[in-house]
């Protein structure tokens, strides 16, 4: 007797923005406190931004839980049904247990496979390959995938070239075994030699740090490589799948910047009104920017089901990567 093969698909999507907006002229305000000169104009030319969203003290794991909510009522699921729960992130609340462990105790679940992944603002996209390779196997059913960041933790506000990117936020995704591709394939990358442009350090030591624990970034380096490495992979998923730039009914990638998306789709060929993009409205939010991008789409109608979508992040590591999905 044949044996079925089984796939996954994504059943419901959910986002969470904490607070109200902050916009370029309120944050300049904050700067000028810490001595950093910036304005509405700098920003909005070099990155597109017009406004994020700061925790002020909601935490990574609350975040997180938020999202996990509205992604499992728009799944029509049931909480006791996951039975899997990654969450990327590289803000956590603690050293340990995971995020993710905490987000399993708040849903009321016990017994699930919980952990978190760490790949900064590709983690999502690898979190969504690991999630999807466990149902594939069968041996799990029903997977929470979560992407929830508190950056502004990381922020150094004396530094105007990081500090304006960044926002805090998540979401998250339902996934479900099926007898249907609902992810037809990705591909994950990463290359250790570019892990200077782009970190933060800061390790614990008997009660204190080693290190700035603020984020740092060579931008013109992180842009270079960024888009070399997000239009290899993209053509390589498409062509592997035998599927071109037309087919792609919506490119969802890294919230990271206007010029890093724009210079991307335009390598793939992909025209500008099929790029969805929301970074304007709450910066970059690392492991976070990809499903709460995706889950925006959905809630205005742009993404339906039937769609599909070309997913990519991009982040420190340097990590990559890309997902072809039939929604």
């Amino acid at each position: 007797m044949q044996q079925t093969r089984s796939f996954s698909r994504i059943v419901g999507t959910g986002g969470y923005l904490p607070g109200s907006p902050v916009s370029n002229d309120d944050l300049v305000k904050r700067l000028k406190d810490y001595g950093t000169e910036s304005s509405d104009e700098w920003i909005r030319e070099r990155t597109g931004i017009t406004s994020r969203y700061f925790s002020d003290g909601i935490t990574t794991c609350e975040m997180g839980f938020h999202a996990a909510g509205t992604a499992i009522s728009n799944a029509g699921i049931q909480a006791k049904d996951i039975d899997l729960i990654i969450v990327a992130t590289t803000t956590p609340d603690k050293i340990f247990p995971s995020v993710a462990c905490h987000i399993e105790k708040e849903l009321g679940l016990d017994k699930c496979t919980s952990f978190d992944l760490q790949a900064v603002c590709s983690g999502f996209v690898y979190g969504l390959t690991v999630a999807d390779l466990f149902l594939r196997t069968g041996s799990r059913n029903c997977a929470l995938v979560i992407g929830t960041e508190t950056l502004s933790s990381i922020l150094d506000w004396k530094d105007r070239t990081t500090c304006v990117l960044f926002g805090d936020g998540a979401g998250a995704v339902i996934l479900k075994r099926d007898q249907k591709p609902g992810i037809i394939d990705s591909e994950i990358f990463s290359s250790g030699k570019h892990s200077d442009i782009l970190f933060a350090t800061g390790r614990p030591n008997q009660g204190s740090i080693d290190g700035t624990g603020f984020a740092e970034m060579n931008g013109q380096e992180v842009f270079k490589q960024a888009v070399s490495a997000l239009a290899k992979s993209g053509k390589s998923i498409m062509s592997k799948n035998l599927i071109d730039s037309e087919a792609i009914d919506w490119y969802i990638p890294h919230q990271a910047n206007v010029r890093i998306i724009n210079k991307v789709a335009e390598r793939l060929e992909i025209p500008e009104t099929k790029v969805i993009k929301c970074v304007d409205i709450h910066a970059n939010t690392s492991a976070a920017s990809v499903p709460l991008a995706l889950n925006e789409a959905v809630e205005n109608g742009k993404v339906c089901n039937g769609n599909k979508l070309l997913l990519q992040g991009v982040g420190g590591g340097l990590t990559w990567g890309s997902i072809l999905v039939d929604f």
